[in-house]
């Protein structure tokens, strides 16, 4: 969203701009001759907004996946990101599967308020058709990312491993943390960065408890897209064990700056880029011995499968 509002901010575009008041502190400047409100979260508000401002645009984007709650006179793109709405990962919790079964209906009844639909890769363009029943001519593949471009040195570490995800569960990081703390009691080799704010007390309270048992895990927090750019150039590898994405930013960039990509064997890993190393997310002893593996062996770089297209997506908006 940041990178969305930065290049719209570009253009002479005349822009209105809802936002979740949640970040209202976190949010750029935006021109005196465009518009934003904040509003809490919920389907209520924006029902609301949309009743008195039906007649007030000519386009109209959606980044939270739920189309409006009425049909508006003009174009309505819905950005889809979310691949938990399409397919839902083993091991998540009942509550969290209930609260996914109820947003989906909400998607199934209103889909017919939106025009067209913007994934960022074919398997979601693939999957959402599937799911919801949309036509492939409704399905736009337009992924668009922000590149990590200051230029800073840093000197690569062997064997220093990165995952930068937050900590909610589908992002696997328990497996993750343990696999490595396996690999390095056996090996005494490598290091493994993550990226767990605050927010994840548990998570966090697990490091601390490998990281005094002599495990090397760095928990550096959440970081600026910007500060990311150096644990990117310093990592040998970028290790994403994820078990669902729509499209995984994180594997994009780590290869632009240079890391291998060790990749969870599914199928959102293949639509973005060529790793150089597979494992299985849901076991333990295959993660494990990707570490192995990519510790002691020389693997091919990484390469990735897609470009940013967000010229294209500003081009929507007439």
């Amino acid at each position: 969203m940041d990178y969305l509002i930065t290049e719209l901010e570009k253009t002479n575009k005349h822009i209105y701009y809802l936002l979740d008041e949640r970040i209202k502190n976190n949010v750029q400047t935006i021109k005196p001759t465009n518009v934003v409100k904040f509003a809490t979260s919920g389907i209520r508000e924006r029902s609301r907004f949309y009743q008195i401002h039906q007649s007030d645009f000519s386009t109209v984007i959606c980044l939270g996946v739920v189309p409006p709650t009425i049909r508006l006179n003009v174009k309505v793109f819905i950005y889809f990101q979310q691949s938990l709405y399409l397919e839902r990962p083993t091991g998540v919790p009942f509550l969290f599967s209930v609260k996914l079964f109820l947003k989906i209906a909400v998607i199934k009844f209103l889909k017919k308020n939106a025009d067209f639909w913007l994934v960022q890769s074919d398997l979601m363009k693939e999957k959402l058709g599937e799911k919801f029943g949309i036509a492939a001519e409704k399905i736009l593949k337009l992924p668009f990312y922000p590149r990590l471009t200051e230029e800073i040195t840093q000197e690569r570490k062997k064997g220093q491993y990165i995952y930068v995800s937050n900590g909610v569960s589908h992002k696997n990081h328990v497996r993750l943390i343990e696999a490595f703390s396996n690999f390095y009691k056996k090996h005494k080799r490598g290091k493994l960065v993550l990226t767990i704010s605050e927010k994840f007390l548990a998570l966090r309270q697990l490091i601390a408890q490998k990281q005094k048992a002599g495990i090397p895990i760095e928990n550096v927090g959440f970081l600026s897209h910007s500060a990311l750019k150096k644990y990117y150039l310093q990592s040998e590898y970028l290790i994403f064990p994820s078990l669902a994405e729509s499209f995984g930013l994180g594997l994009v960039e780590a290869i632009e700056n240079g890391c291998k990509v060790i990749g969870a064997d599914l199928p959102y890993t293949y639509a973005v880029c060529k790793q150089s190393l597979t494992f299985n997310p849901i076991d333990v002893h295959s993660i494990e011995e990707s570490f192995r593996v990519s510790f002691f062996e020389n693997l091919e770089p990484s390469e990735v499968k897609i470009s940013d297209k967000i010229d294209e997506v500003i081009s929507l908006l007439n």
